[in-house]
């Protein structure tokens, strides 16, 4: 159906739906102008929170005018593209903010860490328990592709075993960290995985990640709920896609000052800057896919939070290795205390769940008893 809407409505549109580019972009070059003195002393507590809370709330606005464009270019190029987009366009953010955390005041080894064990308890155990919960209360069963589930988990549990616990029983060094030889191989390794992945999901086998029932035509399109969405051109949602990121890249060394300071001055928890930093960048991902589960497409869901984590693992540990490989900064990797053993309880729980192709509310609820343990580790361990 031709679209008659005058050109001028549609450009004021356009306009109002951009309109927060003004406020990232300005809130950008203010920083940039003023964000040292500003930043300078943090002694306030009032000073503290408003600089926190400002950096934070801007940076979560570009992130999900990120996603929407994303999520418009998933439908003008269709699955798995439009999942795979807004992933890496997510998980760019992530590493962008993990690196300027690393490069910013004293080195702080852990971050890279905690915010990689943060993504996998928010993401399999948090965010999946919502949307099974979520989509169990609304159509009491939902079906995914079991073959795509399985793919993303067969890469999933190797990459999270590899860089977050064998660093722990390595006897090279005295810490959990890697020698030069063990970081170039874990570099290497996370890179072949992920590539081989991507081949899969994009060329070989991409029926994987589609919802078997759209594709016989007895299920919910993935493109059902594009009515909401304002469409344009794909190089239009790919400028301002981009327009919306690069603020959040040079924004990210900013609020990694308040953080930094949290945790080496007010001596805030370690694990919370991750926890932090994870629940920023994942947050647009998560209300995407609790909306896919609202609106029955639980494949778009599961393609999104697997997604998420193996992106995470799989393009975050080379980064952060390659960065202490050219800077000199340690990163220790291997989890400490109770994290390995949620770590495995969690991998368990998740291939449980997505062994059979139909999901319900107590696998949900299994998954958010895991994430409500987890938040209390952090401040209890």
């Amino acid at each position: 159906m031709a679209n008659h809407t005058p050109p001028a409505l549609l450009r004021n549109q356009m306009l109002r739906a951009e309109a927060p580019l003004a406020v990232v972009v300005a809130t950008t070059f203010a920083f940039l102008a003023f964000g040292k003195g500003w930043l300078a002393d943090l002694s306030n507590p009032l000073w503290l929170g408003l600089m926190f809370t400002w950096l934070f709330a801007v940076i979560l606005w570009a992130a999900l005018k990120v996603v929407h464009h994303a999520d418009c270019l998933a439908v003008k190029l269709g699955e798995p593209y439009g999942t795979l987009i807004l992933t890496l366009s997510v998980i760019s953010i992530e590493v962008l903010m993990i690196a300027a955390l690393m490069l910013s005041g004293s080195n702080n080894p852990t971050m890279a860490r905690d915010t990689m064990f943060a993504v996998v308890m928010i993401v399999l155990n948090g965010m999946v328990g919502l949307t099974l919960v979520l989509g169990a209360l609304r159509h009491h069963e939902q079906t995914y592709n079991l073959q795509g589930a399985n793919a993303y988990l067969s890469v999933i549990t190797p990459l999270a075993l590899l860089t977050l616990l064998l660093p722990d029983l390595t006897i090279s060094t005295a810490t959990p960290s890697l020698t030069g030889f063990q970081s170039a191989f874990l570099i290497v390794i996370c890179i072949a995985l992920y590539g081989t992945f991507l081949a899969i999901q994009t060329l070989r086998h991409r029926g994987y990640f589609t919802d078997p029932a759209a594709q016989d035509g007895n299920g919910p399109s993935e493109h059902a709920e594009h009515g909401v969405l304002v469409l344009h051109s794909v190089p239009f949602h790919a400028l301002f896609l981009l327009a919306y990121l690069i603020p959040v890249v040079l924004l990210a060394k900013k609020l990694a000052v308040p953080i930094d300071y949290g945790i080496e001055v007010l001596r805030l928890p370690a694990a919370l800057g991750g926890f932090i930093v994870a629940a920023l960048v994942l947050t647009p991902e998560a209300i995407g896919a609790v909306k896919a589960a609202l609106a029955n497409r639980l494949q778009r869901a599961v393609n999104i939070f697997l997604g998420s984590v193996m992106a995470t693992i799989g393009l975050t540990v080379p980064a952060v290795l390659a960065i202490s490989l050219a800077t000199g900064k340690t990163v220790e990797l291997g989890l400490q205390d109770t994290d390995p053993l949620m770590l495995a309880v969690t991998l368990m729980v998740a291939m449980v769940t997505f062994s059979a192709a139909r999901t319900n509310l107590l696998q949900g609820v299994v998954h958010l008893t895991l994430f409500l343990a987890y938040l209390m580790l952090i401040f209890a361990p």
